[in-house]
């Protein structure tokens, strides 16, 4: 019996993008009103390249992924704009279609690989219903390509970790076994939304370095969704910058660390922990808290957390603009690193505001 391919295989026209985002709208109906968890999202995704999505917790991202694979509840949910794969759309797909494209093209590992794996099935029967379903493989030749997998995930005696149950796995094991699920019937597209939540520092390295194999070997593509910017720097060949179900900034990932534009993306970037640091000193941390997505803020939605904010923030949305390059896009009126912004950071920092001042701006405007 002829077996279907287990390896993505690079497309044929390399200049077309396998994945195209546009004006992407997801919407929440609620008893508190309608929350807009992404909101006007637009990207391109080329075979073999990696985009990471970065931003705090409820800034969309994990919905934006849910969102194109068709993962969403049917009730209560209203999505609009358009997601296509290979020119496919993905967006108000019939469930079958989605179905036959979930493994097989699109894949994705879940933040917890205790609740996305079943607790009460052995570790080989999660990976070879997949290989069954979508492959077609006898048990035998199933079971033989589940003990292929979990050796090409660097897990050491897959023939016993095959009879196990989630439980006599440590936490770092079992995530591979995830990734090793996502990958069983060879993907061209894989998000991976936090695949390292609650691992420890090295094991997380081990994770990460993991994926970038996996995906140069298969030729993937990868959406790599976190809110740590250290975890994309050298993983990833562009990065978008999300901030209340938009994209603030984007860019290719050199670009971005070198030109970063957004007030909120120098936030996140100055609130990774440096090791050259003596010890016990204290973290950055960006003042106030993410805006309520049922009520949002006027203007820029950060501008109550910007130490650059000024009245033009709190009335007007900044659209993504573009910087010296094309590929460099970002959404502010004072940007880092210009004239205006400096400006407008120095005359803030005079009147006293620093960075948790803005609520200030806003109680006198509002007098």
């Amino acid at each position: 019996m002829a077996r279907r391919r287990i390896v993505a295989e690079p497309s044929k026209d390399q200049t077309e993008p396998l994945l195209v985002v546009d004006d992407l709208h997801t919407t929440f109906r609620t008893p508190s009103g309608r929350v807009r968890a992404v909101n006007g999202v637009s990207f391109e995704l080329k075979q073999g390249r990696t985009l990471g999505i970065v931003g705090e917790s409820g800034s969309g991202k994990s919905v934006l992924s849910r969102t194109i694979m068709g993962l969403l509840p049917s009730n209560n949910v209203e999505v609009t704009g358009s997601a296509r794969y290979r020119g496919n759309e993905l967006v108000g797909a019939k469930s079958s279609v989605l179905r036959s494209l979930w493994g097989s093209e699109l894949s994705m590992i879940f933040q917890d690989p205790m609740t996305s794996l079943n607790p009460v099935m052995r570790i080989g029967k999660q990976i070879t219903e997949v290989l069954r379903h979508h492959l077609d493989m006898s048990n035998d030749e199933a079971e033989d390509m589940a003990v292929s997998l979990l050796r090409s995930v660097k897990i050491p005696e897959p023939e016993k970790r095959v009879r196990q149950y989630p439980h006599e796995l440590s936490g770092g094991m079992r995530q591979r076994v995830v990734i090793a699920v996502a990958l069983a019937c060879g993907p061209h597209l894989l998000f991976a939304d936090e695949p390292t939540t609650a691992l420890d520092v090295t094991v997380q390295a081990q994770i990460l370095d993991l994926l970038d194999e996996q995906q140069r070997e298969r030729f993937m593509s990868m959406v790599l969704v976190t809110h740590d910017l250290g975890v994309v720097a050298g993983r990833a060949h562009d990065i978008a910058v999300m901030y209340a179900g938009r994209i603030v900034e984007m860019a290719p990932t050199r670009t971005l660390f070198q030109n970063m534009r957004m007030p909120y993306t120098q936030a996140l970037f100055e609130s990774i922990p440096k090791l050259d640091l003596p010890s016990h000193t204290r973290l950055t941390v960006i003042p106030g808290r993410p805006p309520d997505l049922v009520n949002p803020p006027t203007g820029c939605s950060f501008a109550p957390r910007c130490e650059r904010a000024q009245a033009r923030c709190l009335e007007e949305q900044p659209p993504l603009m573009e910087a010296e390059t094309p590929d460099h896009r970002y959404a502010c009126f004072y940007p880092v690193g210009t004239p205006e912004g400096d400006e407008a950071l120095a005359e803030n920092r005079r009147r006293g505001y620093q960075a948790a001042g803005v609520p200030v701006m806003i109680q006198e405007k509002a007098s």
